[in-house]
């Protein structure tokens, strides 16, 4: 029998789209429905109703922040197979059973190549580099999925970070499991790209990267993310308050 897989996705006040992502990742799946938790970190919209009218589970976080919210999804899940998805990412229609066929105890976790939904020449080539399992070019939005007993051993995602969560979780998986990136690609939202500027956006990511692997503090980084990002959700006084 195939292993299971909890599909956990962390939200703030993503009303707009939840649905739209849920009710994508129900149609994909022929057979039995996946576990899908809904892990919100305090949204003041609909977030969480419409989650749960389209069938997901919600769990409300203790703690507001990417890291924490999926650390909290995934205390609750029942899967073999944990898969973290950001909400404004849609995976390939095949997901469940590209995630099943690979996730095995010589490749326990692993991610998908990540293609955007907009046409921009510069976003086809950022989207192309991550075909290669580089620690550095790695993107949050391209998913994550990994085994949950890996997960747990490992002490899931690092809860004081509210950015560069998912590129530091890796080194930690990498130490313990060989890593995948699978042939097919995710699709994620460009509009913060849109809402920045293509070229910009990159050099703000570039020289928040650079930052963090200088060993600045969440603290500054998150300052340094809200001054230079328009439309931060790290903004919001209930994240500030973290830290």
């Amino acid at each position: 029998m195939s292993a299971t897989v909890s599909i956990i996705i962390p939200t703030y006040n993503e009303a707009q789209g939840i649905q739209s992502l849920l009710y994508y990742l129900f149609n994909c799946v022929s057979e039995t429905a996946p576990e899908i938790i809904v892990a919100d970190g305090g949204s003041t919209d609909e977030t969480c109703m419409l989650a749960q009218l389209a069938g997901a589970r919600v769990v409300h976080s203790p703690k507001k922040g990417r890291a924490a919210q999926m650390n909290a999804g995934a205390a609750q899940a029942s899967g073999e197979i944990l898969y973290f998805l950001h909400a404004d990412t849609f995976p390939p229609p095949d997901f469940l059973q590209l995630i099943q066929r690979n996730c095995s105890s010589k490749y326990g976790a692993g991610c998908f190549r990540l293609q955007f939904n907009k046409k921009h020449w510069f976003l086809k080539l950022n989207a192309w580099f991550t075909r290669f399992d580089v620690d550095t070019i790695r993107f949050g939005d391209q998913s994550l999925y990994v085994l949950k007993d890996h997960f747990m051993k490992i002490g899931g995602f690092c809860d004081d970070l509210l950015l560069m969560e998912d590129q530091e979780i890796i080194y930690r998986i990498k130490k313990r499991t060989n890593f995948n990136v699978l042939p097919a690609a995710v699709t994620t939202s460009a509009q913060k790209y849109l809402d920045n500027g293509v070229y910009r956006l990159q050099l703000v990511f570039f020289y928040i990267w650079l930052l963090y692997y200088l060993g600045y503090s969440q603290q500054r980084l998150v300052k340094v993310y809200n001054k230079l990002i328009k439309r931060s959700k790290l903004k919001d006084e209930t994240y500030m308050r973290q830290n």
